[in-house]
């Protein structure tokens, strides 16, 4: 057991294992200090300022004059004299109906007239030959009465003729269709050929609508007509008069953006419909570049109330963790704090914060992955947006 062979051995383990535990010191003295493993956040104060409250309705549009182009007489359409989809202007040529019906019913009329007259004159002829032979008694009182009533009726036919020539005149005009304003018209609906002017051929042809500013019309509820009549009521009294009253209407198109021009109220309806329980609201809109169309349907958010001092946050700052909404704020000394939150509408890029915090706080905007309620943070400073060129 003590053979030389062995204690070499023993010995050999002993200085390897003394060098190894050297190396293995060298190396521990050798080591930097260790990296600072706490999560880095960033920090946006909690804000408190004039928050307003909207409510969205679906609206139609429609012109600020939309006047349908009827056809008045009955006839085959000669002609249409314009471009459709193009503007229009008052008095312009739109449409011509053959006239020969209304021009032969002229005709006839002046004939009617011509002979009334003819008949006119011949009774007060009558009577200016019978007049002084009744003043002698030389015809008998029935006789001169005769004549007066004569003339009278032939004077009636006159006036009846020249009425229904006036109405072949008219009627005549109506071949020809002018437009009634200035504005933008439509799609024709009839062709030249086709018979118009009685169902169920085409009645109305067309619409001119005048677009430099446009009707929108959606229904509220009777809720919410309290409640914005109450706020213009407030407004007027704020601002001295109900005309003076400031914009409360903005309008959301359909591909989401915002029309860069607010509305002003029209007229609310005057009674509140029995059997949807809902009130008719229109307002105009200025729409001096034509980009809002007749028949669009576009939502009308509309300012109802304002959060004087309401507590807003960013809405980046906010998480979602089973069915509650949570913010994580900061105190002085770095610690997290899970804070359950009631949010209210969005405002800007930011949410109204209802219940959990006082508008004293601080919230983690960035890192949000990273921190646990109770947890130690480092604050980094936020990043600057870039500057615009």
């Amino acid at each position: 057991m003590n053979s030389p062979r062995v204690h070499l051995l023993l010995a050999n383990a002993w200085r390897h294992g003394i060098l190894a535990f050297g190396v293995m010191l060298a190396g521990s003295c050798t080591e930097g200090p260790k990296p600072d493993m706490t999560p880095q956040v960033s920090l946006a104060p909690v804000s408190r300022e004039a928050v307003p409250l909207y409510k969205e309705f679906v609206g139609q549009v429609y012109g600020f004059q939309d006047i349908p182009i009827r056809a008045r007489v009955e006839g085959y359409l000669e002609g249409l004299h314009f471009e459709e989809g193009r503007p229009v202007k008052k008095g312009q040529l739109l449409y011509t109906i053959d006239p020969k019906e209304q021009q032969a019913k002229v005709a006839r009329t002046q004939s009617d007239l011509a002979e009334a007259r003819i008949m006119a004159v011949n009774m007060t002829n009558e009577l200016d030959r019978i007049q002084p032979l009744a003043d002698i008694n030389a015809v008998s009182k029935s006789d001169l009465d005769a004549a007066i009533a004569n003339k009278g009726a032939s004077e009636a036919k006159v006036d009846a003729a020249s009425a229904n020539l006036r109405v072949a005149e008219i009627e005549l005009g109506y071949t020809r269709i002018h437009a009634p304003i200035d504005g933008l018209i439509g799609r024709t609906m009839a062709k030249v050929g086709e018979f118009v002017g009685r169902d169920p051929n085409p009645v109305i042809l067309n619409t001119v609508s005048a677009i430099d500013s446009v009707r929108v019309q959606f229904f509220i509820s009777e809720k919410d007509y309290l409640a914005l009549a109450r706020e213009a009521h407030q407004d007027s009294i704020q601002q001295g008069t109900r005309q003076n009253a400031k914009a409360s209407f903005e309008l959301v198109l359909a591909d989401g953006s915002l029309y860069e021009h607010q509305g002003v109220f029209d007229f609310l309806d005057r009674n509140v419909d029995a059997t949807t329980g809902s009130i008719m609201v229109q307002v105009n809109f200025p729409n001096p570049n034509g980009l809002i169309r007749p028949g669009q349907y576009a939502k009308v958010r509309v300012r109802f109330d304002v959060v004087e001092n309401g507590v807003t946050i960013p809405q980046r700052s906010v998480r979602e963790f089973q069915g509650r909404q949570l913010v994580y704020t900061v105190d002085g000394t770095g610690t997290v704090s899970e804070v359950s939150v009631k949010v209210g509408p969005a405002h800007n890029d930011r949410y109204l914060i209802l219940e959990g915090l006082t508008g004293n706080e601080q919230v983690v905007v960035e890192g949000l992955q990273k921190v646990r309620d109770g947890a130690q943070v480092r604050v980094m400073e936020p990043k600057s947006e870039p500057k615009a060129p």
